[in-house]
Parts: C-alpha cells; sequence; structure tokens
C-alpha cells in the first residue's frame, strides 16, 4: 500500500510539473529534460507512468474530467454543476490551466489535441442524452449538436475571459452563458428549476471533493469528472 501510494504521489508531482513546464514554454518547445529538473525524479520513474511527452499531455488533458461531481436527478443540472466546476478549477488548479492550453495551443503541431475535445464532448453527449431521455430537453435539441456548441462556448469565453482579466471573472462568464444558452434547449419547467449561479460552483466542488476524500487544491499565484468544453 504504501509502495502504492508512492506511485501516485511521484506520477501526480510528474505531472505537475510537466503542466507548469507546458503552461511556460508550450508543448513543442518543452523538453522532457525541463520536466524532469522540475519533477526532481529519475528518467526511469517519469517513463515507468509516461511513455512520451505525448502521454504526458493526455495525462494533463485528463485532469479536466478528475473531479467527479456529486449526481442530481435533473441532468441538466449535472451539465450547469460540470461547467460552473470547471471555470472555477480553472481559476485555481495549474493543472487544469495547463490542460486548456495545451488544447488550445495553435503551435502543438505533432500534438493531437482532439482528443482533448473528444472527452468534453463525449461527456456531454452522455449528460445531454440523459437529460433528453428524462424529458429535459425540447423536442428539436439535437444531442450531438448541442453538446459540440456548448464545448465552442465555453473555449470563447474561458478565452475571452483569459484575455480580458486573467480569467478573474470566469464564472460570472460562464453563468452568462448558461444564462442564454439553455433557454434554447430546455423544458421551461426544468429550466425554472436550475440553480445557475456563481456560489453554486464552490459547493459543489466541495462536496464532489469530500465524496472523493480528496484534499481541496490550493490556488497558484502565478498560475475535472467535471466538463463542459475547453
Amino acid at each position: 500500500m504504501a509502495r502504492q501510494e508512492r506511485a501516485i504521489r511521484t506520477r501526480r508531482t510528474i505531472l505537475e510539473a510537466a503542466a507548469a513546464v507546458f503552461d511556460e514554454r508550450g508543448y513543442t518547445s518543452a523538453t522532457i529534460g525541463e520536466i524532469l529538473d522540475r519533477a526532481g525524479v529519475t528518467k526511469g520513474a517519469l517513463y515507468f507512468h509516461f511513455g512520451s511527452k505525448e502521454e504526458l499531455a493526455v495525462g494533463v488533458f485528463e485532469e479536466q474530467l478528475s473531479i467527479a461531481l456529486p449526481p442530481q436527478s435533473s441532468k441538466l443540472q449535472e451539465l450547469v454543476d460540470s461547467g460552473l466546476v470547471l471555470a472555477r478549477r480553472l481559476r485555481s488548479e495549474p493543472l487544469v490551466r495547463a490542460s486548456v492550453g495545451l488544447a488550445l495551443d495553435q503551435g502543438a503541431m505533432d500534438l493531437d489535441r482532439t482528443m482533448a475535445f473528444g472527452m468534453w464532448f463525449d461527456q456531454n453527449v452522455q449528460r445531454l442524452g440523459e437529460a433528453k431521455a428524462q424529458g429535459e430537453l425540447l423536442p428539436h435539441v439535437d444531442v450531438a449538436e448541442t453538446a459540440e456548441l456548448l464545448v465552442g462556448s465555453f473555449s470563447g469565453v474561458q478565452l475571452l475571459s483569459q484575455l480580458r482579466c486573467q480569467r478573474q471573472d470566469l464564472e460570472r462568464r460562464v453563468v452568462v452563458m448558461f444564462e442564454h444558452f439553455l433557454p434554447s434547449i430546455a423544458v421551461p419547467a426544468v429550466l425554472a428549476r436550475l440553480d445557475i449561479s456563481v456560489e453554486r460552483a464552490e459547493r459543489v466542488l466541495a462536496e464532489g471533493r469530500k465524496q472523493m476524500g480528496a484534499v481541496p487544491a490550493q490556488a497558484s499565484p502565478g498560475v475535472v469528472r467535471a466538463s463542459s468544453g475547453t
């Protein structure tokens, strides 16, 4: 058990170091040597967990989905919760920030970034499909098209927030996004019951971490399963 815990901690240390280097240097310029220096581990330890720089990037991508949020009777509420929590984590967790940065890094020509968007898309398709099965969506709603639109909308909103104020207002911008987005897909009776508020993000995130037995991540002065989009 102690060996397993050490392995988990080592893997996390490597991921955090990789995220920091990717964030600072970009995927293409980052080197395994820089990541090793930042992590303070041996090359053997790194390659035990990750076979290549691309596998490290995939590990960083997966951090967006690393929080299991409390289930809700409304699947649309779960969709809202996932977006609000991702916004909160983008402001406080370097790994999540690096994941989004990698997904949107136009210079990372040798990295398959479709996986990052695919994970978000698939998760949203699942939630929207369940919402439709429960009668929460208007009859005209196409689940796949709606999931794709949500991923694209979140990507643009978070990028605008980053450029304008380093994502300090991201939760509020995501609330506004949902306030405009949901009336076009949700049954009115369901829409009226949804909690779409900035304050909800922290409550849901804390509950999810409590259920997982996780310690809340500390905010970084320099710099999700929860996902709605990049």
